[in-house]
């Protein structure tokens, strides 16, 4: 059975071929059965969670994500969450891989997901974006975007401007530009693409700074206690979920409009399945809003982590 470091992780699996892997994936569809949740007692402050995300393609692979959630970590400079993703054989059910970052896995494939969602509702000539939030997963969003519009000009906020001036730093291409701001408001009018990635509790973004044309992606509001956009921005735009079965009910920036009576379940226009399968039109004219509110989908997971075997593996096999 193959380990698959983080760092190989991230040299194999580049943005443009897994959209492309995960469009033709929610395309055949995936058995994705509902997440499992433990709680897990400790002698400490907090208890710890363990989690596990199935999913399996019929002879082909199965995989499940394996994480483990200890708060109490925060005080010995361990990450909170820790995971890793095992890969086995769909006809056999021999393990294949142990993919030792679940996080990495996840930024890249929660990414990437995004991307294929703005492929079918940002402007096809989108080109400037502004990142709401400065954690791991906003490079993560900058690279998978590129990959399906043509980025020239990047904003990044966050409530720290230190760190925002820093994940600005760190980003290098030529004839690509790509800043910190402090100016919230005015960045979001000014762009063509939001892509918001914070653990925000509140609303972030007011539906009257949106402008017509403009693509809104929310990935964090990942619980239903959680909100990065406020109700404005659900009645202004066109909404889409990555997942039917489970974003409305999980995900505060659905289930909260929902149940005030904001958003209508069947104001939803749709998923990743029914955009990537044709059944439902995405961006339908040029000045349209357009909202894509992910909490992650076990398919993805799947299909990023078949897709850095494939290339690890072939990788070996020409040494």
């Amino acid at each position: 059975m193959r380990t698959v470091s983080g760092a190989e992780l991230r040299s194999v699996l580049h943005h443009r071929m897994l959209i492309e892997r995960l469009r033709q994936s929610f395309r055949a569809g995936v058995a994705a059965p509902p997440a499992h949740r433990h709680r897990v007692e400790t002698y400490g402050a907090s208890d710890g969670a363990l989690l596990l995300a199935p999913a399996w393609q019929v002879n082909q692979s199965i995989g499940v994500r394996i994480d483990t959630v200890f708060p109490g970590n925060a005080g010995s400079d361990l990450p909170q969450t820790q995971g890793v993703y095992l890969l086995a054989d769909g006809k056999t059910g021999v393990p294949q891989a142990v993919l030792e970052s679940s996080a990495a896995l996840g930024r890249r494939s929660g990414a990437a997901a995004s991307a294929l969602a703005a492929s079918y509702l940002a402007r096809p000539d989108a080109d400037r974006m502004l990142v709401v939030g400065t954690g791991p997963l906003a490079l993560e969003l900058v690279e998978a975007y590129t990959a399906v519009r043509p980025i020239r000009h990047v904003l990044v906020w966050g409530r720290d401007p230190q760190k925002a001036k820093r994940l600005a730093s760190r980003f290098h291409r030529p004839k690509f530009r790509i800043e910190a701001t402090t100016d919230l408001e005015g960045a979001v009018r000014g762009a063509d693409i939001v892509a918001c990635a914070t653990a925000a509790r509140e609303p972030v973004i007011r539906g009257d700074w949106l402008q017509p044309g403009q693509h809104l992606d929310l990935l964090g509001g990942v619980t239903p206690e959680m909100r990065e956009a406020d109700d404005g921005c659900v009645r202004r735009a066109r909404v889409f979920v990555d997942a039917r079965d489970r974003t409305p009910a999980e995900a505060g920036d659905i289930a909260e409009p929902v149940s005030s009576g904001q958003l209508s379940p069947d104001d939803i226009a749709g998923d990743l399945f029914d955009l990537s399968r044709g059944e439902r039109a995405g961006r339908r004219f040029y000045d349209q809003i357009t909202l894509f509110k992910s909490v992650g989908t076990a398919l993805a997971d799947l299909c990023a982590a078949q897709l850095v075997v494939e290339m690890v593996l072939h990788n070996d096999s020409i040494r």
